[in-house]
């Protein structure tokens, strides 16, 4: 009987879950690309009087949950804040435990990714990450790398400044060896060596816990991306809360730099 009853109430939930996203599909664009500073694990934790890492392990259900409701939406990128090159001046506890439990979910979720057609991507200063994370992260990379629904694409001993310095480098080289003149370079030629090369900019920047700042991530990138903050701490966000933040997204008019009358006839054109 109880079997029957907890089917029934995720056949209902489920139900419910399929009307709300066909309602955010038809009533706007849904963001082609999202990215999420999951902030929140230590206070979550400390809330409940349980060590740090508690909150990290809590938050890895909302990431379950958020990955399948993105690709259930039709959202082709998904960039998740994961680890910072600064998170590397935490307590070695708190860092040892965070880099097993990234073996742990790698080896654990690779299988759900390949089931539902989800392609694996990181960037960041992957090397600098400890031998065996860097293995089962290529593993999983390679596992998933023919996929097509969803690219989640994971920033790992990540931060902006980094990855802006590393393109100047390899600029700099590339002009000193002839392959690259000086008068080409520009906004697009510069985007190509990033990491995110080939991938769109993020349409829509979520962070959680109330923090208003973006803590070094995807400094170029995000230059026209609309940005929300979500007062829950991430261990707490579920796909109710990425559907609110959606909706607040389809209510914004995009304009980069125009005015709206130069957004809407550049519409009409377009559709016409």
């Amino acid at each position: 009987m109880g079997d029957a009853v907890s089917s029934s109430k995720t056949e209902v939930k489920g139900y419910r879950d399929r009307k709300i996203q066909e309602e955010l599909k038809s009533r706007g664009e849904i963001p082609k690309h999202i990215a999420i500073i999951m902030d929140g694990n230590g206070r979550w934790a400390k809330k409940r009087g349980l060590p740090r890492v508690a909150g990290h392990r809590e938050g890895i259900k909302s990431v379950r949950d958020v990955v399948e409701a993105c690709a259930q939406l039709g959202v082709k990128y998904l960039t998740l804040f994961a680890f910072s090159t600064e998170n590397w001046k935490r307590p070695k506890y708190e860092v040892d435990t965070l880099m097993k439990l990234l073996i742990k979910v790698l080896r654990t979720e690779v299988d759900k990714l390949q089931k539902n057609d989800i392609k694996l991507m990181a960037i960041g200063d992957i090397e600098s990450l400890p031998v065996e994370v860097q293995r089962e992260l290529k593993e999983a990379i390679e596992k998933t790398r023919n996929n097509k629904r969803m690219v989640l694409n994971l920033a790992i001993s990540y931060s902006g400044r980094w990855e802006i310095i590393e393109a100047v480098k390899s600029i700099a080289r590339d002009v000193k060896n002839g392959k690259v003149k000086v008068d080409e370079i520009d906004d697009k030629l510069f985007s190509n060596y990033l990491k995110t090369a080939g991938m769109p900019e993020p349409d829509l920047l979520i962070r959680t816990s109330g923090e208003y700042r973006i803590s070094n991530f995807l400094l170029w990138q995000i230059a026209y991306t609309e940005l929300y903050i979500c007062d829950c701490l991430w261990p707490d966000f579920r796909r109710k809360h990425l559907y609110e933040a959606i909706k607040d997204y389809q209510r914004r008019e995009r304009r980069f730099g125009m005015t709206s009358e130069q957004i809407k006839k550049k519409s009409f054109n377009g559709n016409a």
